[in-house]
């Protein structure tokens, strides 16, 4: 069982930065694979990165590759996503996930994890 806790969201003006945290509890989640998703009211949860369980390889959406970083560090249970040059479109609920399955593979659907946080919300004002 893995409980996962977002932070960092909040309001940041159009072309600013934030990094957004996950941390996860148990001993274990250095072998889960992690990605973050984001919501908007009344459309479904986008993929926006996913990481695996050692770092080592790393998938992004188109919309956000060249902006947005993924990273880990498994000592701290916790994993991030650096969002650079922000837009107005990338306002959303942002969430992480996690899973053990399919650890290399580019999993972008919600079924491929198995837990998720609470999701913390970005706003991104033009």
């Amino acid at each position: 069982q893995v409980q996962l806790v977002e932070s960092g969201g909040g309001l940041v003006q159009a072309g600013g930065s934030l990094r957004l945290s996950c941390v996860a509890s148990g001993r274990t989640f250095g072998s889960y694979a992690t990605g973050w998703f984001r919501q908007i009211p009344g459309k479904e949860r986008e993929f926006v990165a996913r990481i695996s369980s050692s770092g080592a390889i790393k998938y992004y959406a188109d919309s956000v590759k060249g902006r947005f970083t993924v990273s880990r560090d498994n000592a701290k249970n916790t994993v991030y996503l650096q969002m650079n040059s922000l837009k107005s479109e990338d306002t959303a609920v942002y969430y992480c996930a996690a899973d053990r399955r399919f650890n290399t593979g580019a999993v972008s659907t919600e079924a491929g994890y198995a837990y998720w946080g609470q999701g913390t919300q970005v706003t991104v004002s033009s």
